[in-house]
């Protein structure tokens, strides 16, 4: 993109794309839906509730963002084929790919089954990986695409009742190299957000325990857990093209807890 003089703004414009946002109806999914709605993107957003989703698309449409919804289960091995059959559809061309959709179960090591394993591998790793193989070929024959995954601070440290959910995002760091390699040299790069502590339902029982969250903050740098305003910054970043020459990578959006 030519940037006249020192005007950098169109860098971060997100104006004529459309971004698939899954886990969209609540939580970080729909902040960076939010997010890159607001710096000019379309959005389409999918999860499993349906009444969550029409919520979520009620709030995006009350600040003018194009929003869509298509539901669907993540954890379903045919939904990203389902998914791209219903996006082409309604003619969606899909320029942004974030992959939200997530669960943390919280069970103790020895009480996770073998179904609980599957859920988490199959909603962090196994769609993110399934939906870029179906969308990425469309944003290269285009030149240009973002994927942008959602890692964590279990992508690099183990914490308590969370083993199964550790050891997806860890591999969620790896999914992004691995699709940063096959198709990066193709203008579709792909990046992870690894965020800290944030309030969102999948940490509702963590800020709920106000000692819990306090010890939490006291970890970071910055000196307090996040708000999901702060990931605003991150996401439009990786999602235009401020980013082109960035691709594999994952960047803590954690306050500095992961740096103390």
């Amino acid at each position: 993109m030519r940037v006249s003089g020192f005007r950098l703004t169109p860098l971060f414009d997100l104006t004529g794309r459309t971004a698939l946002v899954t886990g969209g109806n609540s939580g970080i999914g729909l902040a960076l839906a939010r997010a890159l709605g607001l710096a000019g993107a379309s959005i389409v957003l999918t999860a499993r509730r349906e009444g969550d989703l029409r919520a979520a698309q009620a709030g995006l449409h009350a600040e003018a963002i194009a929003c869509d919804t298509i539901p669907g289960d993540l954890a379903a091995p045919e939904t990203a084929t389902v998914l791209s059959g219903a996006l082409s559809e309604r003619g969606h061309r899909i320029d942004i790919l974030v992959n939200a959709a997530g669960v943390n179960l919280r069970k103790p090591f020895e009480a996770v089954t073998a179904a609980d394993f599957d859920t988490h591998m199959a909603l962090h790793v196994r769609a993110p990986f399934l939906l870029t193989q179906a969308l990425a070929p469309g944003m290269a024959e285009r030149g240009s695409g973002r994927v942008l995954n959602i890692a964590s601070l279990q992508s690099f440290r183990a914490f308590a009742d969370s083993a199964p959910y550790g050891a997806a995002k860890g591999a969620v760091v790896q999914l992004t190299r691995a699709i940063a390699e096959a198709w990066s040299a193709r203008g579709v790069t792909c990046n992870a957000i690894a965020p800290g502590f944030f309030p969102t339902p999948l940490t509702r029982a963590v800020f709920a325990d106000a000692e819990r969250a306090g010890r939490n903050a006291a970890q970071t740098a910055a000196g307090r857990n996040g708000e999901l305003t702060d990931l605003y910054g991150a996401a439009v970043f990786l999602a235009s093209d401020a980013s082109a020459y960035v691709t594999g990578q994952t960047l803590p959006v954690d306050g500095g807890f992961t740096a103390k």
